[in-house]
């Protein structure tokens, strides 16, 4: 069964997190996320895999509840003391967003796979949903990007370590502050960056408003040091596919496509993308900052456009 009187997000659009309606009217968040190894140190995957499973809740407004473990592990050809560091690495970010790791499941697998499915609670009041952006509304990012050609290179043995180090600390990072900014001032929309890219998420998030954006290229933050690497590493195939799956919607004269590629690079555990009333802007930024979140970039606004085009200055 699909659908339920009681079911408010489901399959059938592109939000975060699917949504269901308690008893007593509070909505109950549902995601799932795992993937294999993005760096080399165990307890940091396992940190930047709960970090990234809890966004989903995050970006829907909600507080992070329980969550189960996934894990597939080669047996015969992986120390399970490795996977002990990686587990250590996962509960420690469950302990700070305190949220409860109540079990699990785990399989043999040629290939390591790690993360976690999450519940939530929100208030129907604070449901934060990737559909609602109006015309003028300013699009607020708040984590710098390029974690997945860091995490390539890391692969190649071609990143350095001030940027492994730089882009670890991106991942881990919770997406909270950005959550309780997002129920004190309210926004629009908001959906987190993660792995169809920024260009990728916010088509979405055009696609659900029926609407457009206006991009400012500088104002994207991007993690130190990116733009050296980017020049001379090779992109994931997850960034190539993204950027072949929005490039109709681009309007990019004369815009690089080394940026194009950036932009739609696959993200783990990114920032949140808010659209905020411009009334409500000051305020957010505030709050951002009070949050002390990674970003607080405002990077363009929605525009009207019944194509859902991107353009990029």
């Amino acid at each position: 069964m699909t659908s339920h009187p009681d079911l408010v997000v489901g399959l059938d659009l592109s939000d975060d997190a699917g949504v269901f309606r308690l008893p007593d009217g509070t909505l109950f968040l549902q995601t799932v996320d795992f993937f294999t190894p993005v760096v080399d140190s165990p307890f940091d995957w396992g940190r930047i895999a709960a970090s990234n499973s809890l966004s989903d809740i995050y970006a829907m407004g909600g507080r992070p509840l329980t969550a189960m473990q996934l894990i597939g592990w080669p047996r015969d050809g992986l120390s399970f003391d490795v996977l002990g560091e990686v587990i250590d690495g996962g509960i420690r970010v469950l302990e700070e967003a305190g949220c409860t790791l109540i079990g699990g499941h785990s399989i043999d697998d040629p290939e390591p796979k790690y993360g976690f499915s999450v519940t939530g609670l929100v208030q129907e009041e604070d449901l934060v949903r990737n559909q609602g952006a109006q015309v003028g509304d300013a699009l607020v990012l708040t984590k710098p990007i390029g974690t997945g050609l860091i995490a390539t290179a890391v692969k190649a043995g071609t990143a350095s370590e001030r940027l492994v180090a730089d882009a670890i600390e991106t991942m881990v990072t919770l997406n909270d502050g950005a959550a309780r900014a997002m129920n004190r001032i309210g926004v629009h929309a908001g959906t987190d960056v993660t792995g169809f890219g920024l260009l990728g998420h916010l088509s979405e998030m055009l696609a659900a408003s029926h609407a457009g954006a206006r991009i400012e290229i500088d104002a994207v933050p991007l993690i130190d040091g990116l733009l050296p690497l980017a020049e001379t590493a090779s992109f994931p195939g997850g960034s190539v596919r993204n950027l072949a799956s929005v490039r109709p919607l681009l309007v990019a004269d004369g815009i690089d496509d080394l940026m194009l590629r950036i932009l739609a690079d696959a993200q783990t555990s990114g920032g949140m993308l808010m659209a905020v009333a411009p009334s409500c802007l000051d305020d957010m930024l505030e709050a951002l900052a009070e949050e002390r979140t990674l970003a607080a970039s405002v990077i363009g606004e929605i525009i009207a456009d019944d194509c859902c085009s991107i353009v990029l200055t």
